[in-house]
């Protein structure tokens, strides 16, 4: 019972790590837009991979950037590297 209450605490802690660092990274940008808009995010690709040379994995990459996971890995497969 211990280990999964501690499992949980740890992914409670790591999603409101994952929204302050995607905060920061609007405020970086200067990216005011807050609507719930789905819309293609230009220019991801250099941040998907920056946070994964960081070694994040690509889930929590997704919940970052508000990019889909499917966008995220197949940004990080090699074919797609230019």
């Amino acid at each position: 019972m211990k280990e999964d209450e501690d499992t949980k605490i740890a992914l409670d802690i790591s999603n409101k790590l994952n929204v302050l660092i995607g905060l920061s990274l609007r405020q970086l940008l200067g990216d005011k837009d807050f609507s719930t808009k789905e819309r293609g995010k230009q220019g991801v690709g250099d941040l998907i991979r920056y946070l994964a040379d960081m070694g994040l994995e690509a889930k929590d990459i997704s919940k970052i950037l508000g990019s889909p996971l499917t966008s995220v890995r197949t940004q990080l497969t090699p074919t797609r590297r230019r």
